[in-house]
């Protein structure tokens, strides 16, 4: 683990570039971008930016993994396996939940920064 302070306006690292799997995408599946900025793997903790173009996958986090985000471009759409959909655009956070499932959406080109927190399991 890091003890160097990060600041968002830092130089980014180089970025992952991946897709969601076929099985999961619903259309053409989009081009995804992170910037990982901090991870203690130990801790169970990731941060920081992603980036997608518009698509929609199907998501299924697992029981003990929980995302804070905050968009800062774009529009996405979460929406869970009953239906209930959520919109979320710049200046607004959300968190997806451990457990979830439903699927993902970019509407319009997306940009966020993220906490991503898998618990351990005791």
């Amino acid at each position: 683990m890091t003890s160097r302070l990060i600041h968002f306006s830092d130089p980014f690292p180089a970025p992952a570039i991946d897709h969601p799997a076929p099985e999961r995408a619903i259309g053409p599946p989009p081009q995804r971008t992170t910037w990982e900025l901090h991870a203690a793997p130990a801790e169970g903790l990731s941060i920081g930016e992603w980036a997608c173009q518009p698509g929609k996958w199907l998501i299924a986090f697992h029981a003990h993994r929980h995302e804070f985000f905050h968009v800062l471009e774009g529009r996405l759409r979460i929406t869970d396996e009953a239906g209930s959909a959520r919109e979320f655009g710049p200046g607004d956070a959300g968190i997806i939940p451990a457990g979830f499932r439903g699927s993902f959406e970019v509407v319009a080109p997306v940009r966020k920064r993220y906490a991503m927190v898998d618990v351990p399991v005791a």
